[in-house]
């Protein structure tokens, strides 16, 4: 476990703009299986989830079309939301940070861990929005 010091603002990077932080199984159920699209992230403490991934999302939604629902779940921190989460991303690996878009339930739109690290958040935000085009 992270202290809670170090990860609120990786927290907050997400929940301030309007992302539902799940802490709980029964948050993740009730989230995915909404009618309509949901965004959910594995927030991280890597260098890549700060510099690549949350920016990313974040840029993503400056788009016309988004997600209707939109959660967080936070590695090494909520265990059992993270884990509940990984469920519904199979059959992909768990990987940290990864976004996962779903659309009535489904998982339709994966990116994992190689698909962020490395990359600016600028082509994540792009590679999100066309997902957000074709789903939303």
């Amino acid at each position: 476990m992270y202290p809670p010091e170090l990860v609120n603002p990786m927290k907050e990077q997400l929940t301030v703009n309007g992302f539902d932080e799940l802490i709980s199984e029964s948050e993740v159920d009730n989230l995915i299986k909404k009618k309509g699209t949901t965004l959910i992230v594995v927030n991280s403490v890597c260098g890549c989830a700060a510099a690549n991934a949350r920016p990313g999302v974040l840029a993503s939604l400056a788009n016309s079309k988004t997600p209707v629902y939109l959660g967080t779940v936070f590695a090494g921190v909520d265990r059992e939301a993270t884990d509940k989460a990984r469920y519904y991303m199979a059959p992909f690996p768990p990987s940290s940070p990864c976004v996962a878009l779903f659309k009535d339930g489904e998982l339709v739109h994966m990116l994992e861990r190689h698909h962020i690290e490395g990359r600016p958040a600028e082509l994540i935000a792009e590679n999100l929005q066309d997902a957000f085009n074709e789903y939303c």
